[in-house]
């Protein structure tokens, strides 16, 4: 069998890919165009029209795929500094999967690092909120095991642990994160409120979790962050619950058995297991 065809295939395939990924406008662009003409072998102004449009269509992709998964960021920015956003990640931190749908984890780091958005520093959270909302949202589905919740009456609760919803993360901030992202997608708080807050400096742990089909982002209290975090890492109930009392501030002594009625209610504890047992794993 002949396989020169195919390896040529791939050689033209993978220049093209290079291409489009490549910033173009500079000297490794020229190189990778240079690279492709040689392997198509063909004109270049005919070269040069179809690449044109290979990228014209690939920064169209990259905006509408990281818009889905971040129209708050689209909102704080505006749409046209959020395509020329969209562009330059697709070019720093190009695609690694073929479904775009995996594609801008990098954005929080991207946005933090970008000088012209020192004036904005709460953007990079707010797109950690957002990419792990996007992460809840495709998270393997679990069901809720009610009757497991009778262990905490009748066993040791040392051992024990809570199985929590698909996609539970933490992020804690400098920033209202929460209000923002709530206030940009649900309007609740409002607008108003959520900027009155970032203006007077409110720090805010965001909790992310899936209730049901819904992903959901809430700011919760220092107490609860401690445990959760706990949780997240391993811990059993009985440390968990220490490490609500090591938080510091003026915060009330945390009511674990209101907490869990509402995270029952809430769709965030899905369950009760014991840590030398098999099963499904949180996700941080």
């Amino acid at each position: 069998m002949n396989t020169r065809p195919l390896q040529a295939l791939a050689q033209q395939q993978n220049a093209l890919l290079q291409a489009l990924f490549v910033r173009p406008s500079n000297a490794a662009a020229q190189a990778v165009i240079a690279d492709l003409h040689c392997l198509l072998q063909v004109h270049d102004e005919q070269t040069k029209r179809g690449l044109a449009a290979y990228q014209a269509n690939s920064h169209t992709l990259a905006e509408r795929a990281l818009r889905s998964v971040y129209p708050v960021i689209a909102d704080l920015i505006g749409h046209d500094n959020f395509v020329g956003l969209a562009r330059d990640l697709w070019h720093e931190h190009p695609p690694q999967h073929g479904d775009l749908a995996q594609w801008g984890d990098a954005l929080p780091a991207f946005l933090d690092g970008n000088p012209q958005l020192a004036d904005t520093p709460y953007l990079g959270d707010v797109a950690r909120a957002e990419w792990a909302l996007h992460r809840a949202a495709n998270a393997p589905d679990a069901a809720p095991n009610l009757p497991s919740f009778a262990r905490l009456v009748h066993e040791d609760p040392q051992g024990l642990a809570l199985v929590l919803a698909p996609g539970t993360a933490l992020i804690a901030s400098r920033y209202p994160v929460a209000s923002l992202v709530n206030a940009h997608l649900h309007g609740t708080p409002t607008l108003s409120e959520a900027g009155q807050r970032l203006r007077e400096g409110h720090a805010e742990h965001a909790l992310i979790w899936r209730q049901g089909w819904r992903p959901r982002i809430s700011g919760i209290d220092a107490p609860t962050a401690a445990l959760l975090t706990a949780l997240l890492q391993g811990a059993d109930l009985p440390k968990a619950l220490d490490a609500t009392t090591q938080t510091n501030g003026a915060h009330p002594a945390f009511d674990f058995s209101a907490w869990l009625t509402a995270a029952v209610t809430d769709g965030l504890a899905l369950g009760v297991h014991p840590l030398n047992h098999s099963h499904l794993e949180n996700t941080p």
